[in-house]
């Protein structure tokens, strides 16, 4: 990695949700933002940064639209997971009060996570590009009666108050964040919980999916996450996107992996890496 601090990219402006990621993982290093998935990528690439964190899935919404799609194509090596438990905080600037307020801006998703809140409180929501991006917009504006919601980090960050924390309308709203390097760092075989993740495509054959996936079943291999997303924009090119519990070298695994093999055209790992506690 590129000196003694690491730096790691992030996409968006600081104060969000993968900001505060960057932070809870890695408090001593410095947090780039960028204002696209590919821009954060292209930054560890480059050397600009020395890891990415991206976010896949939220509780609550599903996968992160286009993610999937970058990651095997990145050149980047999954080492790590991080949840982050996505608080929902409304604030605005100093002096500013719940009654005096009359709007709460924020990104569409997070306006919609927190719509019991802004009723009883009788805001108008008004959309914004981004969570911080709109606490940003309202220390700017210096309108007492305009509030953004985000994550205390971007109150601290944007110099504004927080009026009320914790709002959203689920108490198990969760981000899972993936910690990319451009180096295979893939965790040893031990007694913590390991996940590996991997893509594959099915060769054109009947019930092929059906019989690679057979080999996870009859090893006693529990995989947590598949998912399918069509390669190149054609129909009958498909890609699936493979969470398992375990690593590459138990002899299930091995056994899984080498049935897999023989219903597919591609495997490729992305990373093996030590479970986040949350998944416990």
């Amino acid at each position: 990695m590129s000196g003694s601090v690491i730096k790691i990219a992030f996409q968006g402006v600081p104060g969000a949700y993968s900001h505060q990621a960057c932070v809870e993982v890695y408090p001593n290093a410095v947090a780039l933002p960028f204002n696209t998935f590919e821009g954060a990528i292209a930054a560890v690439n480059s050397g600009q940064a020395d890891l990415a964190m991206l976010p896949v899935e939220n509780s609550t919404y599903g996968r992160v639209a286009d993610i999937h799609h970058l990651l095997p194509e990145s050149g980047l090596h999954i080492i790590g997971e991080h949840f982050v438990r996505v608080h929902i905080n409304l604030m605005g600037l100093p002096g500013a009060s719940l009654d005096t307020m009359t709007t709460a801006m924020s990104h569409t998703v997070l306006l919609g996570q927190c719509r019991k809140f802004l009723k009883q409180q009788n805001l108008k929501p008004v959309t914004g590009a981004d969570t911080a991006g709109s606490a940003q917009i309202v220390a700017k504006n210096g309108d007492k009666t305009m509030g953004a919601l985000a994550s205390e980090l971007a109150a601290e960050i944007y110099g504004l108050k927080v009026l009320a924390r914790h709002i959203e309308d689920f108490d198990n709203n969760t981000t899972r964040f993936l910690v990319m390097s451009p180096e295979k760092q893939q965790a040893p075989q031990s007694g913590k919980e390991l996940i590996t993740t991997f893509v594959f495509r099915v060769r054109n054959l009947p019930a092929a999916l059906y019989k690679a996936m057979g080999g996870f079943a009859t090893n006693g291999i529990n995989m947590v996450k598949l998912e399918s997303y069509m390669v190149d924009g054609s129909f009958t090119a498909t890609q699936f996107y493979a969470d398992v519990i375990g690593h590459p070298d138990d002899p299930a695994m091995k056994r899984a992996f080498e049935e897999l093999a023989f219903f597919t055209s591609k495997i490729e790992v992305l990373g093996v890496y030590e479970a986040d506690k949350p998944r416990s």
